[in-house]
């Protein structure tokens, strides 16, 4: 098979509830390679919401919770449908968290 139907995990991001605040604050790095899926982790007392342009809320991410998306399920070889390389998340929070931190997972496929 080819080797972008490999799964490579790209590395944790994360940031801690003393560094989220009323203002977009970036969840570690953008992405280095498309990415197949995502998942963010709430895993504060605060309720999240999360962009990836600093003035759109995409996301609403309640406290101790979590999204998954996996955005090539129903992939066609032909059309590949990936988040592109480059695309940075942001945090910020919705009810101030007092404990805990925000995570992001990622999986893309070797060579992208």
């Amino acid at each position: 098979f080819p080797s972008h139907d490999i799964a490579r995990f790209d590395t944790l991001r994360s940031l801690g509830f003393g560094s989220i605040s009323g203002t977009y604050t970036a969840l570690g790095t953008a992405f280095g390679h498309a990415t197949r899926v995502f998942r963010i982790v709430n895993a504060t007392n605060g309720d999240m919401f999360i962009s990836v342009d600093t003035v759109n809320d995409n996301f609403f991410l309640p406290s101790n919770s979590f999204v998954l998306y996996d955005i090539s399920s129903d992939d066609d070889p032909d059309d590949r449908f990936r988040v592109s390389k480059g695309t940075q998340f942001y945090v910020k929070q919705s009810t101030a968290p007092t404990s805990g931190a925000v995570y992001l997972e990622a999986i893309y496929g070797q060579g992208e």
